[in-house]
């Protein structure tokens, strides 16, 4: 039992030894390829808060910038026409409450005579007739006045959404038609909106992760459109944190739109040399020597800092220690 332990540590020793020497062997990486774009911060829904009716706004209660919340009341349209309706209707509901007053007075004046076979019951029927043709006028009368008062109160724009004004193209005392937009809001959210050449659109896939400029932070690609305008493919980046104090505004964007093979060295053993850089590698004799290389782009591969070599390595050099 204990010569099966000792040769299961000898396996992975040797194991180690031959991960570390396969990690000093030079040879070429797949690296990934970032092209840098200009994104826009955009709401994820842009939502006009329009007129319901016509007249003149009286009041705008918010200006770009203010936060809402859905059917809080943005302004207020006011319509004289819808009064002077009102008025009517009021009226003529009132005429038609005094006849089917007498009419009910009629009526019962009818029922007492035809107890005492003073009139005819035909006379009867057509009074209780005149008193339901009455009845169902002022019914008729008022549902027309519930549909003024409720047109007046459509004179109250609400948000149709909660997020934020973007733009109010009217002002306090204009003359707004119906369908007419009164505010525009941003809501759902804000987001990136990128346009990428469509040479790139094999690459792009939803949930690929997405670098803001030259910081630390990563978003997702959340949707990509299927519609390519004017040789662009439209997508949309999610990034929490996303600062929206200004809506339309560009930020720096790089994305991943393909792979490559470099020749990739841990960044450490780069070392400079009176404005040259070197790395050390096995020389003929298995002795160190120092090689001058062009050194390119860093990646992190796998957590780890490595530096690409333009020119001066060769796939299948070794590295050695650098023993100044």
């Amino acid at each position: 039992m204990k010569a099966g332990l000792v040769w299961a540590t000898l396996a992975l020793a040797l194991t180690a030894i031959q991960a570390v020497a396969a990690d000093r062997d030079v040879t070429p990486r797949d690296v990934v390829e970032w092209k840098a774009v200009f994104g826009r911060v955009e709401a994820r829904d842009t939502i006009p808060a329009r007129s319901r009716i016509g007249g003149t706004l009286v009041s705008v209660d918010v200006s770009e910038g203010s936060d809402v919340t859905p059917g809080q009341v943005i302004a207020t349209i006011y319509d004289a026409k819808l009064d002077l309706q009102l008025q009517s209707i009021t009226a003529q509901i009132g005429a038609l409450m005094s006849q089917l007053e007498n009419a009910q007075t009629e009526l019962t004046r009818g029922e007492d005579l035809l107890a005492r076979g003073v009139t005819t019951a035909q006379r009867l029927d057509a009074l209780r007739t005149q008193v339901s043709v009455l009845e169902n006028q002022i019914e008729s009368t008022r549902a027309q006045k519930r549909v003024i008062q409720q047109q007046e109160a459509e004179g109250a724009v609400l948000a149709p959404v909660a997020g934020r004004v973007i733009s109010v193209p009217v002002t306090s005392g204009a003359v707004v038609l119906p369908g007419e937009p009164v505010a525009t809001i941003g809501g759902g959210g804000f987001f990136l909106r990128l346009a990428v050449p469509e040479r790139h659109a094999a690459y792009l896939r939803e949930g690929l992760e997405i670098r803001i400029g030259d910081q630390a932070v990563t978003g997702h690609l959340a949707k990509v459109y299927p519609q390519i305008e004017n040789g662009r493919v439209v997508a949309d980046v999610e990034v929490a944190d996303l600062n929206s104090d200004f809506v339309n505004a560009r930020v720096l964007v790089r994305l991943p739109v393909g792979t490559r093979q470099a020749l990739l060295v841990p960044s450490e053993v780069v070392i400079t040399r009176m404005g040259l850089d070197f790395v050390t590698i096995q020389g003929p004799d298995n002795a160190p020597v120092r090689r001058a290389v062009v050194p390119g782009d860093r990646h992190d591969i796998d957590g780890q800092a490595m530096t690409e070599i333009l020119s001066g390595l060769a796939e299948g050099d070794k590295l050695a220690d650098d023993h100044e």
